[in-house]
């Protein structure tokens, strides 16, 4: 059982490590590869891999069509999922059809690992919290990505208002210039590209520009872009110059991410603290004392043992 724990423990660490080196060094060499024009499909390079990463979307697919689902759940689920950047129809029946694959999984862990620790009861309750951590770990997961795309946004908002201004300057409409800044930062950031071009999508569709805007800040969920869209609506509302309102914001942001750097500055001598005192200074110990202690229990201690023996 031990084996089989100590197992378990090495596959999860061991995926978690490759899991951060795709998304941190394998992904961003096909980004680069996707800018010089040398990337080439997932099922061009290996068909194989490509049907059976299907034939996994489907059969998750389905599972999540199983499961029974409020309209509220539902909804609520859709925004979070879009706020990670999923928005395809099926994205909602894989997330559960994941959730209780997972579930699963770890359920038949637990029950092929007897973990019981000698009591009997432990036996039915470990198994239902292994399987309750399961399905709860998709949704944290999804909780960390729409964070991590809202930082994303956040990062690139000023090079969108900078353009913004530059098109709106040249002459441009708002409905212009916001197709433009789509167009022109598809490549350097993604993530908000595609935000502006389903604002652009919409107004093209008929919705009118004040609902679209709306929609952009309900839709992602960052403070940010919600203080933006209120300074266009508000702009559009009572006619006054769309130039002058995105520079003010503009610079209002740069302003205000330059005080949040002075202050996680100011925050860094409190918070070494705790791993100056807890990993550092144990360390820096061990190494000027450690030589000494281990002289003294050497020689004293034989020394002493003579007295008291005397």
């Amino acid at each position: 059982m031990a084996f089989l724990i100590a197992s378990l423990l090495f596959l999860f660490v061991a995926g978690m490590i490759a899991f951060y080196g795709y998304y941190r060094f394998v992904r961003q060499a096909s980004a680069y590869g996707a800018i010089a024009g040398a990337a080439t499909p997932l099922a061009s390079l290996s068909p194989g891999l490509a049907n059976s990463f299907h034939t996994v979307t489907v059969s998750l697919q389905w599972l999540g069509e199983k499961v029974p689902i409020s309209p509220q759940e539902s909804s609520l689920t859709r925004r979070f999922l879009a706020g990670a950047g999923y928005r395809k129809d099926h994205a909602l029946t894989i997330y559960y059809g994941i959730k209780v694959a997972l579930a699963a999984a770890f359920l038949v862990g637990a029950l092929i690992s007897h973990v019981s620790f000698g009591y009997p009861l432990l036996g039915i309750i470990i198994p239902a919290i292994a399987a309750a951590v399961g399905f709860t770990l998709p949704g944290l997961v999804l909780d960390m990505l729409v964070e991590r795309r809202r930082g994303i946004l956040r990062l690139s908002l000023p090079d969108a208002l900078d353009l913004m201004v530059v098109c709106v300057e040249a002459g441009l409409a708002l409905d212009q210039a916001i197709r433009v800044v789509s167009q022109e930062l598809r490549t350097a950031h993604r993530e908000i590209s595609e935000e502006l071009t389903l604002v652009s999508l919409e107004m093209r569709a008929g919705s009118r520009r004040t609902e679209a805007l709306s929609n952009l800040g309900r839709r992602t969920g960052e403070q940010e872009i919600k203080k933006l869209v209120a300074v266009l609506i508000q702009s559009d509302r009572f006619g006054t110059s769309m130039a002058d309102a995105l520079r003010t914001h503009s610079q209002f942001m740069r302003t205000r991410r330059r005080q949040q750097a002075e202050e996680r500055a100011n925050k860094i001598g409190v918070k070494m603290i705790f791993p100056i005192f807890f990993l550092i200074l144990p360390s820096i110990m061990l190494v000027a004392v450690g030589p000494a202690l281990l002289q003294l229990h050497k020689h004293l201690l034989p020394l002493l043992r003579e007295f008291q023996f005397k």
